[in-house]
């Protein structure tokens, strides 16, 4: 499908497939490096932890990057109006335009949407086995969630230092924000500060567990920034030093619903590049400045991309 897309663009293109997750890294540099030398773009179909890798790979080089939605939640597509349909989305990166989407970083890890550690890891790793075992949809996703609440009482010390001010919390999680989208359906009033170079932290108090469960119905309900328990601030930096851990403890991070760990201390801030993202060019308002101008197409000479075997085996 993703191959006839392109063709029907009248774009040469060419098709690399990641057979697994583990070689996402490398077929994403090679993508990188075809679109470098065609002065093409790379584009990625696959969910939100796909597109982190790939984009993660195509950050430094500056490389138009185009976007095929084939994920449950698919934050970063939404937001920035990209087609869910797979045929349109192509479409779009044919015939659309960039604009510099901001990334944040973890110890150098990049994220789109969100990094976390405490209890958000363990949901995402819940929520994948329980995946695996019935299917990837939202309930299964919001099923998972709910049984992991029943059973967490682990409360995390923390340490937090942001733009030069100092406090200590005991909190089940960190969660660190990059997605509009996101944080506005969750109801956080700081959603407005990421298109401001800012990034949004989120903590809750100790909480046990049905108070868990009322934290996640507000969620649901977009009125989480309004419950007592949680507090969220914007930052450009911020340090997080985990109490009772060794200086050179590992900590497990999630960073677009990938799992990794991490050396404490954890220090989130701002990519000092943008992702250049392909949208469609209604999306983009006249009061931006794409990075090319709106009558000039961002294909280029050809397509180079990646997917995961999982999907169609094709990318472009």
């Amino acid at each position: 499908m993703l191959r006839a897309g392109f063709s029907a663009g009248k774009r040469p293109h060419e098709i690399l497939v990641a057979a697994s997750g583990k070689e996402i890294d490398t077929v994403a540099r090679r993508a990188i490096d075809l679109a470098k030398e065609r002065q093409g773009v790379v584009a990625v179909a696959g969910g939100d932890g796909t597109i982190n890798a790939v984009g993660q790979a195509a950050l430094p080089h500056g490389v138009p990057f185009g976007v095929i939605p084939e994920g449950t939640f698919n934050y970063l597509s939404r937001t920035e109006g990209i087609p869910q349909d797979p045929a349109d989305a192509i479409r779009s990166i044919i015939d659309g335009t960039i604009r510099p989407v901001q990334a944040g970083m973890v110890n150098g890890k990049v994220f789109f949407i969100n990094a976390s550690v405490g209890l958000y890891p363990r949901l995402l790793e819940d929520r994948e086995a329980y995946k695996r075992r019935y299917g990837r949809s939202r309930l299964v996703a919001v099923w998972s969630a709910l049984i992991t609440l029943l059973h967490q009482t682990r409360q995390l010390t923390i340490e937090l230092e942001a733009d030069e001010q100092r406090r200590f919390i005991r909190t089940p999680t960190l969660f660190v924000g990059n997605n509009r989208l996101q944080m506005e359906q969750v109801g956080i009033a700081e959603a407005p500060a990421l298109k401001q170079d800012h990034l949004v932290a989120i903590t809750a108090q100790p909480i046990d567990t049905l108070g868990s469960l009322r934290l996640m119905l507000r969620g649901f309900l977009g009125k989480l920034g309004e419950s007592p328990e949680v507090s969220s601030f914007a930052f450009t930096t911020l340090t997080v030093r985990i109490g009772g851990r060794g200086r050179r403890a590992r900590v497990k991070v999630a960073t677009d619903g990938e799992i990794a760990y991490m050396a404490a201390p954890l220090t989130f801030t701002l990519s000092p590049h943008p992702l250049q993202l392909i949208v469609p060019r209604e999306q983009v308002p006249a009061s931006e400045s794409p990075l090319r101008p709106a009558d000039d197409n961002v294909s280029g000479p050809g397509f180079s991309g990646v997917v995961p075997a999982e999907t169609d085996g094709a990318a472009a």
